[in-house]
């Protein structure tokens, strides 16, 4: 992929017919558990339950997938969550064409808004601490293997070399409301942060309306506050990593219960491609400009946000076990749930104290 080629405006590319049923089925393992589990009385558990006639849940389609939301309200409360989604999709969804950063992308504007504003520093707090493993300037470099919005092209070192030359969070800056690029060929992806975004934007929305006991998941992220409908802790199930794009079976590794808590998960095992014998999965290292070769299969975040857990779990596919685990030592906030081959190929798991887990009967 020539620079040329790189500078032509950003035009998200349509999705195949394919794409809404294997989403449905990739995060569905997800969902049945902090639904079905969540939702079916447990006569063993005392507590208080949920009044049956204040359960309210809504579902929909955004960012190209699908949301569940569950909370204990009198009433239903669809059209502020439908304008909360609305809002945070015109802010950071790069396949609106009218959002904030499809014009910064094609140059159009520069202008922000508190959203993207807000995403932005974030961003660029986690890509300080994880040492530039998490980077929303690696859009250029997303595209050219084949995982962005644009279609991928033969691509070598070369190649690779030259798009380096605009990536990099150094080379972008917010000033006075504004954007400024040290390159214009540069470009943004927030797909790594801005799904926990949604889901801590509908969070914050149920709060302001006085809402204490919710679950909002959006894709397989998730943020919980409060008790779930019986009374007791949510359970949020984590999916055993297969080698198989469809992952059709959905098998759960494990069962986490948490309260106000966000989680979010990242994996190679589902979004990769083979070509000429070797596998290229969708987790780019912005730092090299190459898919990571990593043992890790699954990361799994957790922390008081879901942005912040979406980054992170992004962060950690880059930089392996071992770095990972020194960034997890430095921030006591986080907690991480880790599946990962040892040296001989064998499913390990690695989890950080103080996560209650149960096991998937």
């Amino acid at each position: 992929m020539s620079w040329l080629k790189l500078k032509e405006d950003y035009t998200p590319h349509e999705r195949k017919w394919w794409h809404l049923p294997l989403l449905l089925i990739l995060i569905g393992g997800t969902i049945y558990v902090a639904l079905d589990y969540n939702g079916r009385l447990n006569k063993e558990q005392t507590g208080n339950q949920w009044i049956q006639a204040s359960m309210q849940r809504n579902e929909g389609m955004v960012f190209g997938t699908i949301y569940h939301i569950t909370y204990e309200w009198e009433k239903n409360l669809q059209a502020g969550i439908d304008k909360t989604l609305k809002d945070v999709d015109f802010s950071l969804s790069p396949f609106n064409p009218k959002s904030t950063i499809t014009a910064i992308n094609n140059n159009t504007s520069m202008k922000t808004d508190a959203r993207f504003t807000e995403v932005f520093l974030l961003a660029k707090e986690i890509s300080a601490a994880t040492n530039g493993a998490f980077d929303i300037t690696v859009a250029p470099l997303v595209n050219a293997w084949g995982f962005g919005f644009k279609n991928a092209e033969n691509i070598d070192s070369v190649k690779i070399d030259s798009i380096l030359q605009f990536v990099g969070f150094e080379k972008v800056m917010l000033k006075n409301g504004e954007v400024q690029k040290a390159d214009e060929r540069l470009m943004l992806d927030c797909s790594a942060i801005a799904k926990g975004y949604g889901v801590d934007a509908v969070g914050k929305y149920l709060e302001q309306q006085g809402v204490k006991n919710y679950m909002v998941e959006i894709g397989g992220e998730v943020r919980v506050r409060g008790n779930n409908p019986q009374g007791a802790l949510w359970h949020i199930g984590i999916t055993k990593p297969v080698d198989d794009s469809l992952s059709v079976n959905g098998e759960l590794q494990q069962i986490v219960k948490v309260s106000d808590m966000s989680m979010a998960t990242s994996g190679n095992y589902r979004n990769f491609y083979e070509k000429d014998g070797m596998k290229y999965a969708h987790t780019i290292d912005p730092r090299t400009g190459r898919p990571v070769q990593h043992n890790i299969l699954s990361s799994t975040v957790f922390a008081d946000d879901c942005a912040t857990a979406d980054a992170y779990a992004t962060s950690f596919m880059v930089l392996g076990l071992q770095q990972a685990q020194q960034v997890l030592k430095q921030h006591p906030e986080l907690k991480a749930y880790f599946i990962y081959n040892d040296k001989g190929g064998v499913l390990q798991t690695w989890h950080s104290e103080g996560l209650e887990l149960e096991n998937v009967e």
